[in-house]
């Protein structure tokens, strides 16, 4: 059975321990054969750039590199180390065994320049890292992808938070789309002796990530009384748009604006999303249709309140949980392309190798509207 990821919780009380930590560096590293081997740095030498062994490595690695780095695929060099401990040239790539347009992949790599070996790291892209953008208090207005969630979310000694996905309208009218269980899921009077409400706050950045105090997080849409659970087949709420709080057009943090038109999956599909806990990230659709049963909470590390079989659902590579974990419920899931890229589905449960999303065309019907985009 798949969870829902019902959003990202944190203990209100805090319990401080000291712990002795025996830390040793791990790395994984791919050679120009393709195999991996988990290397475990326990002990070195200290070869700094003032070592002449190193200075020659340096300077052949340096020989190389324009020639190397004018392939789009390799995204860097560097001096450092074989996993027996000899100085070597490293090779950064993007992408590793299949390369598009003709680039160099693992196997085109030459072994070694100069005598001197290259080991290659299939790295992805690298950037400044910006998963903390999505859990941070923007300036209004505010991009979605981001962190947020009901103003009240937190009972039963936990805060409890997910995704603001995306932008949608009706009539005229803006709405931010998450999650059912991300906004409204707070059925009962219990540990916070109040109820999710049309016309409640919703906010940015979510509780979990303002260490449970609401004042300071920035409200940005008021809820609208429709509870998607559990009568319909999808996991979908709505909050209208504080005017001058949310983007106009609908922008997405690392994915930019998206297109007004949506499209419908298909097996193999490459896909990307933009969420709280994990940032941007990537996969491809592996089935349709999905058949999936849920339970859910019914307030914030509530009791169960009921499952929810949902039916013609889409199900997404997660390996490890890379793709989406708890925390981006609510996220949308869009083609994989650089410009306005279309909606394919409302992101909202999964497990360490799956994640399920509801199709995008099934949450406007539910709602009567459309995306907002170019």
């Amino acid at each position: 059975m798949h969870n829902p990821f019902l959003k990202s919780t944190w203990f209100v009380v805090v319990i401080v321990a000291l712990t002795i930590l025996n830390i040793s560096g791990c790395t994984d590293v791919q050679d120009i054969n393709g195999n991996t081997t988990s290397t475990q740095v326990t002990s070195f030498t200290k070869l700094s750039i003032d070592d002449p062994a190193v200075q020659e490595v340096m300077a052949v690695q340096n020989k190389n590199t324009s020639d190397l780095m004018s392939d789009k695929n390799i995204i860097g060099t560097a001096t450092g180390m074989t996993a027996d401990g000899r100085l070597a040239i490293l090779v950064y790539l993007k992408e590793g065994s299949t390369s598009p347009k003709g680039l160099r992949t693992l196997s085109s790599i030459p072994k070694e320049l100069e005598g001197i070996p290259v080991v290659v790291e299939v790295t992805g892209e690298i950037k400044a890292m910006a998963v903390l953008d999505h859990q941070v208090k923007q300036t209004p207005p505010i991009q979605l992808g981001t962190s947020g969630g009901w103003r009240y979310d937190l009972a039963n000694g936990y805060c409890c938070g997910g995704t603001l996905g995306s932008m949608i309208q009706k009539s005229g009218v803006q709405y931010v789309l998450s999650n059912y269980h991300v906004l409204m899921a707070d059925i009962v009077a219990g540990g916070n002796s109040r109820i999710a409400t049309a016309g409640d706050p919703v906010i940015q950045p979510g509780l979990i990530d303002v260490g449970c105090v609401a004042t300071s997080a920035q409200d940005v849409a008021t809820l609208v009384g429709n509870w998607s659970l559990p009568s319909s087949n999808v996991d979908a709420a709505i909050a209208q748009v504080i005017p001058g709080m949310v983007m106009t057009n609908g922008a997405i943090l690392e994915v930019g604006t998206i297109s007004a038109t949506t499209v419908n999956a298909f097996i193999g599909q490459l896909v990307k999303k933009s969420g709280r806990t994990t940032g941007l990230t990537r996969s491809s659709i592996s089935a349709l249709n999905t058949t999936v049963s849920i339970t859910y909470d019914n307030e914030c590390a509530g009791g169960t309140a009921f499952t929810k079989t949902f039916t013609g659902q889409l199900t997404a590579k997660n390996k490890a949980s890379k793709f989406l974990n708890s925390g981006d419920s609510g996220s949308l899931m869009v083609e994989d392309i650089t410009t306005n890229p279309r909606a394919i589905g409302l992101l909202f449960a999964g497990g360490s190798q799956t994640a399920i999303a509801n199709p995008i065309g099934q949450v406007l019907t539910y709602f009567g509207a459309t995306m907002v985009g170019q």
